[in-house]
């Protein structure tokens, strides 16, 4: 399995989108492509891709209509920027936390607050997936590893230090905006195991 750090590396830059039936194909311009190899994998807004054509810079990717309807990749347009990570290598500092590229879903973002040099956001996500929303927990949003905030029944806040804007397309987010949720396998598996206990089962 393909895994990640949720550090961003930098942005990359759709350059076209070929919408087919079945498939549809992005080529994005990636911040480094040095010794990314076809078949390599690589978090495109927190999203596992698999690079299938490699041309110097530009990547391309083919996505299926599963991950086109889980994710925000199906409201990329050419010219839009987005996260890019390359995958862990044996040895690489893992500076995050392990994420493994599989969205779950969509938040919203309610709100966008400027502290200072930073930013704050208010979020809210499908009731289903509050569950896993715990204050000073680990999330995954657009591939980015962040620390959750303020937990409410229905939203959660996130904030984010001058370097996070500045090599991440947070900083260009508005009320409305989707942003890809992963959370990561630990906390899926904690929650799993309370419920069944609460349930009384082994």
């Amino acid at each position: 399995m393909r895994m990640f750090t949720g550090i961003v590396q930098g942005l990359g830059k759709v350059t076209h989108v070929l919408k087919g039936n079945a498939v549809w194909t992005f080529t994005i311009a990636l911040p480094d492509a040095s010794g990314l190899q076809q078949g390599g994998s690589v978090a495109v807004q927190g999203t596992c891709l698999t690079a299938t054509e490699i041309n110097e810079s530009e990547v391309k990717f083919d996505v299926i209509p599963e991950t086109l309807e889980r994710t925000n990749l199906g409201q990329l347009n050419v010219g839009d920027a987005v996260n890019i990570e390359r995958s862990l290598k044996m040895g690489d500092e893992l500076g995050g936390h392990l994420l493994s590229g599989h969205i779950m879903g969509q938040a919203e973002v309610i709100s966008c607050q400027q502290q200072g040099a930073g930013m704050d956001l208010l979020l809210k996500v499908p009731q289903s997936m509050m569950k896993f929303i715990h204050e000073k927990g680990y999330i995954g949003l657009n591939g980015a590893s962040l620390t959750i905030g303020k937990v409410t029944d229905s939203s959660f806040n996130i904030h984010l230090i001058p370097e996070t804007l500045a090599l991440t397309t947070f900083d260009q987010m508005g009320s409305g905006h989707m942003v890809n949720v992963e959370i990561d396998a630990m906390t899926q598996t904690t929650v799993a195991t309370v419920e069944r206990m609460m349930k009384g089962e082994n």
